[in-house]
C-alpha cells in the first residue's frame, strides 16, 4: 500500500490521531493545518486522497474544493462539526466523495477511505483509449476528459463516472439506487439524493445547449439520449 493521503485539519489532536491511524495502515501521509497553505502543499505532495476539514483558518474546506488542482484524480472525504444537510450537500456539490461528521469513529473513517481508494483503483483499471460520444458530448476514457462541443468540462471524479456510465449505454434507464451502487459503490454511506445532486451539477456544467443529454425518467431515475 503506497497511496498518499493528505490530512487538512487545524485541530492538531485530531490530525495527529488520523495520521497515526493512516501510518499504521501503511499510507504515506502529510498534514496541513492552515487552509491557505493547502493548495501549495497539494501541488507538491500530489495525494491520491484528501481528508479535508471544513472549518479551517485562512481558507475553508469548501474554497479548497473549488480550487483543488487535478481534482479528477483525487478522492476527498470531508470532515465537519456541522450536522445539517445543507453543509453536506454543499460539500458533495463541490466534488467531495464522502462526508463525515465529528466526532467520528476512526475505524469508520479508515473503512470509508479504503472503499474510496478501491473505487478509484477500479475506475483506473477500466480506463482504455476508447471514446464515448453522444451528440456533441464526448468523453476520452483514456485520460478521463470530457467535452461539450469544443469546451473542456471541469468534472469531479464522480461527475465523470456518472456521465460516462449514462453515455456508454444510451437510452438505458438506471434507477437512482442502481446509479448509487454502480458509481459510488455498495459501501457508500450516502443516499439517493447524492445522485440528484450530481446530475444537477453535470447539467449545469454541460450548459443549456448540451444539458438534455441526461434525461430524467420520472419516478425511476435517469438515462442518456440515444447516440
Amino acid at each position: 500500500m503506497n497511496e498518499k493521503i493528505m490530512v487538512i485539519e487545524d485541530e492538531k489532536k485530531i490530525s495527529d490521531a488520523i495520521l497515526y491511524a493512516l501510518k499504521r495502515e501503511g499510507y504515506i501521509t502529510e498534514a496541513v493545518y492552515q487552509g491557505d497553505e493547502a493548495l501549495l502543499r497539494l501541488k507538491a505532495f500530489n495525494p491520491d486522497a484528501i481528508i479535508l476539514d471544513v472549518m479551517l483558518p485562512g481558507m475553508d474546506g469548501y474554497d479548497i474544493l473549488k480550487k483543488l488542482p487535478d481534482k479528477g484524480n483525487k478522492g476527498v472525504i470531508m470532515l465537519t462539526a456541522k450536522e445539517d444537510i445543507v453543509n453536506k450537500i454543499l460539500g458533495l456539490e463541490l466534488g467531495a466523495d464522502d462526508y463525515m461528521t465529528k466526532p467520528f469513529d476512526m475505524r469508520e473513517l479508515l473503512a470509508r477511505l479504503k472503499s474510496l481508494l478501491r473505487r478509484m483503483q477500479t475506475a483506473g483499471e477500466k480506463k482504455d483509449t476508447s471514446n464515448i460520444q453522444v451528440g456533441d458530448v464526448k468523453l476520452h476514457t483514456g485520460n478521463r476528459t470530457a467535452y461539450a462541443g469544443e469546451h473542456l468540462l471541469d468534472l469531479t471524479p464522480k461527475e465523470y463516472d456518472l456521465l460516462a456510465l449514462l453515455l456508454a449505454s444510451p437510452d438505458r434507464v438506471y434507477s437512482r439506487e442502481q446509479l448509487l451502487d454502480l458509481v459510488w459503490g455498495m459501501e457508500y454511506f450516502g443516499g439517493t439524493r447524492t445522485v440528484d445532486i450530481h446530475v444537477q451539477r453535470l447539467r449545469k456544467k454541460l450548459g443549456n445547449e448540451h444539458s438534455d443529454v441526461i434525461q430524467t425518467v420520472h419516478g425511476i431515475g435517469y438515462k442518456s439520449i440515444g447516440g
